[in-house]
């Protein structure tokens, strides 16, 4: 065993690696809390003990023959995934060097009684004999998220010898079922085994230990005609000696034991999930779409599903990008477990909706985005985020996934989140892509369709009164979708020859017309302000799928078509979209991966959500054509990316037009899309488009009110309507209409959704009446010091 310390500390700067995953896995047994990817032929990140805390950046392995030959798995073989079973992520990696020296064939799974992660590895000598070579297995410990202040040594658990490390309260350790030859812990560009291998193709000097920085082990696996199969069991614990044991007491078991354990319950889910008439491989599309889906959810908080087992151009990105994707989004979350209720995976739902329950914060809001245990990451405010869980609770209903009596316990949960939107909407802090507040189409149409089902929900149980309100309010913010979104007269309307369309956002800049206000595009090295008439964005076909619009209205008809001429790109397999013209978030220009400025690239999911379009418009044919473009932006594994490459022209041989990019892969949310399709083609309808929205605005409901609220100040009303002024706290509204020759005070009444309300009846005044009005708060026994007004118009 060597015995000195490891020289060049601390090691380069940490990275993470390539989010270019070819597979994701976990048992579905609960004492297996490990979550394991695959990537260029290797296990990437490893997830430990919860699936938002990453605890590797890569296991790979080296192949040299001591003297001149050096090759490195991950870079120097091609590479092929196969999953022996339809659903289950037991997965098979063969990787062939490129040099037809050799192959390495891989079998992969998590050890369903523990936290490790089992590899099987066979060596086959394509040139020469298995003697003719050494093959060292190279890890990277990135303990809890952290890639620096890692330390790493050689050892043993009662005389079985392992690879060691700990750091910020975990540890890890790697045990081969042949022994080790050479070991070494070393600092990453400095000592550790890559810069020996690829330099003396073998290990000249090892080192015992390497302390507190950016770390990797090496470890020497004897091939001996003895051993033509090497178990690897990588576990993790809280200490050395935890996981230690935990790696000894897997290999122990053995292989085969821990795949029949792990393969047995994935088998019997696949086959519970709902039939969908799929065959060959729309099948197998439709299982890996499923699988990834249940792969994301946490084993210790259950419920809680993050976004990606992935960090978004990972390669380039170090410990200060804490997070990565593997973090809770609401709207991510909530489009996750509409994909598997689509699937028919009733119990995953439930406990979502739980994990939603207890996750919700006071004010009836949830995080932009969350750690599992409901501990805010960053800290914005994004309105449909608050508005889709609702609308998941009443897709479980229309499934009958929830009891009567479930309804009545979540009920309070409802009740705060539509609290949440009637005080603080229709303007969001955030738009649904994180960077623009004002009024987002996507976000009031989720925003309105919540209200209507939480009025629902609230007639079930006494609640007539609120149900009124939030109909009314509904309602209200419906009749002004066009005033606040729909741009006319535009030089986008002339290019296209359309009256008008919807933008992507408005600002909430005060005005009536905030269509005609600017906004700020993200992550692009200008931030100027860009007029609003002159972004669109697919966020509008979010007005049929949630049933404020019919998909043959004139406005959205007019909306295709600037989307389609701004947006479209017809990649090789079919069209795709950008989320908006202008967008920042993606490669730079010449391939360089995404530092905080960037260009948007192509969204996968934006061509399923256009698939559903074109379904509730009648196009099914369309629709099914559209399915097959979405299922081909896939990578390896089917798996579904955020991004693809947009264009023929490619600065890196990584990018190819119509395939990946850089971004998160997998993408729940696109597998969730994917699975709501396919179920959505099968019923011949959108099946997550609440019933309720549909079914009123179909048949023309209008409003009688105008609401005033401090967040949204309506400077109109129409003649004949009442004058709803909402406020936070309670007040007496002191107006006129006559120009202060009389007045009128008009008390506040408390609502159960925490907003104190006034009504004044303007019946009888005529056009261009001004109503002035101003505000004395109650408990503070103060003015507000200010007059407001509203013109009847």
């Amino acid at each position: 065993m060597p015995s000195q310390d490891a020289p060049g500390w601390p090691g380069i700067p940490a990275r993470w690696t390539s989010s270019a995953k070819s597979g994701a896995g976990t048992a579905l047994q609960p004492n297996s809390r490990v979550w394991f990817t695959l990537g260029h032929g290797i296990v990437d990140e490893v997830y430990y003990p919860r699936i938002d805390q990453a605890c590797i950046r890569d296991l790979g392995l080296i192949v040299t023959d001591g003297a001149s030959y050096f090759s490195e798995e991950k870079r120097d073989t091609s590479h092929a995934v196969e999953q022996p079973d339809n659903g289950v992520p037991f997965y098979r990696l063969v990787n062939t060097a490129r040099d037809g020296r050799y192959r390495i064939t891989k079998e992969i799974l998590a050890d369903p009684l523990r936290d490790v992660v089992l590899q099987r590895i066979s060596f086959e000598a394509l040139k020469g004999s298995p003697d003719d070579y050494n093959l060292y297995a190279l890890l990277a410990p990135h303990l809890a998220n952290r890639g620096a202040a890692n330390t790493a040594w050689v050892g043993h658990y009662k005389g079985t010898p392992l690879l060691l490390a700990h750091g910020h309260g975990h540890a890890l350790a790697l045990a081969s079922s042949a022994g080790w030859g050479d070991r070494s812990a070393g600092f990453v560009g400095a000592s550790d085994g890559w810069q020996q291998l690829s330099k003396d193709y073998r290990l000249a000097e090892t080192y015992h230990r390497a302390a507190n920085g950016n770390v990797a082990l090496v470890g020497q696996l004897p091939l001996t005609k003895a051993n033509p199969q090497i178990i690897l069991a990588l576990g993790f614990g809280r200490t050395a000696e935890e996981a230690g044991h935990r790696a000894v007491a897997s290999m122990h078991d053995g292989f085969e034991d821990a795949t029949a354990a792990f393969v047995g319950p994935w088998k019997e889910r696949a086959e519970t999930l709902l039939d969908l008439g799929l065959k060959g491989e729309d099948e197998v599309r439709y299982q890996v779409s499923a699988m990834v889906l249940r792969t994301h959810e946490d084993k210790s908080f259950p419920g809680g599903a993050i976004a990606s087992l992935s960090i978004p151009w990972g390669s380039s990105k170090g410990d200060d990008d804490l997070g990565g994707y593997h973090v809770v989004w609401s709207r991510d979350l909530v489009q996750t477990i509409g994909g598997l209720l689509a699937a028919g995976a009733h119990e995953d739902a439930r406990r979502a909706i739980d994990y939603l329950y207890t996750t919700q914060e006071q004010d009836g809001s949830w995080p932009q985005n969350m750690w599992l245990d409901g501990k805010p990451h960053w800290r914005g405010k994004q309105l449909d985020e608050t508005a889709l869980p609702i609308l998941l609770l009443d897709l479980a209903r229309s499934e009958d996934c929830l009891s009567e009596e479930d309804l009545r316990r979540f009920w309070p949960m409802v009740l705060r989140a539509a609290s949440h939107i009637v005080r603080n909407g229709p303007v969001t802090e955030q738009d649904r892509w994180e960077e623009d507040g004002g009024f987002s189409t996507f976000t009031i149409a989720t925003a309105i369709a919540a209200l209507l089902a939480a009025a629902d929900i609230a007639e079930r149980f006494d609640g007539s009164a609120i149900a009124a309100y939030l109909r009314a309010t509904a309602d209200y913010w419906n009749s002004k979708i066009d005033e606040w979104t729909y741009a006319t007269d535009t030089p986008l309307s002339r290019k296209y020859g359309v009256e008008g369309y919807y933008v992507r956002i408005a600002p909430a800049d005060g005005s009536d017309t905030p269509v005609r206000g600017d906004v700020i595009i993200r992550n692009r090295p200008d931030a100027d302000p860009v007029p609003a008439e002159n972004i669109v964005s697919p966020d509008a076909l979010a007005l049929v799928r949630y049933g404020l619009r019919s998909p043959d209205d004139p406005r959205i008809i007019n909306t295709l078509k600037v989307l389609d001429g701004e947006l479209k790109v017809d990649t090789p397999a079919g069209p795709c979209w950008y989320r908006y013209n202008g967008d920042g978030y993606g490669e730079q220009d010449d391939g360089r991966p995404f530092d905080g400025v960037g260009i948007g690239r192509l969204w996968p999911l934006l061509t399923g959500e256009r698939a559903h379009y074109e379904l509730a418009a009648g196009n099914r044919k369309r629709a099914r054509e559209l399915l097959r473009t979405f299922e081909s932006f896939n990578g390896p594994g089917y798996l579904l990316p955020e991004q693809v490459w947009d264009r023929e022209e490619s600065p890196d041989p990584s990018l190819t037009f119509g395939k990946p990019t850089g971004s998160a892969m997998p993408l729940a949310w696109a597998h969730a899309e994917h699975v709501k399709l396919l179920r959505s083609l099968r019923d011949g309808r959108i099946f997550d488009q609440p019933g309720q929205s549909a079914a009123r605005y179909e048949t023309g409901a209008r409003s009688d009110l105008t609401i005033w609220q401090f967040e949204n100040k309506a400077e109109t009303l129409a003649s004949g309507t009442t004058l709803r002024i909402v406020l936070q706290k309670d007040a007496v509204v002191h107006w006129t209409a006559d120009d202060w020759k009389s007045a009128t005070d008009t008390p506040t009444s408390a609502s159960a959704l925490g907003v104190h309300v006034a009504d004044l009846s303007t019946d009888g005044l005529p056009d261009r009446t001004v109503i002035r009005f101003t505000i004395h708060w109650t408990e503070s026994r103060r003015w507000e010091g200010i007059d407001f007004a509203c013109t009847i118009r």
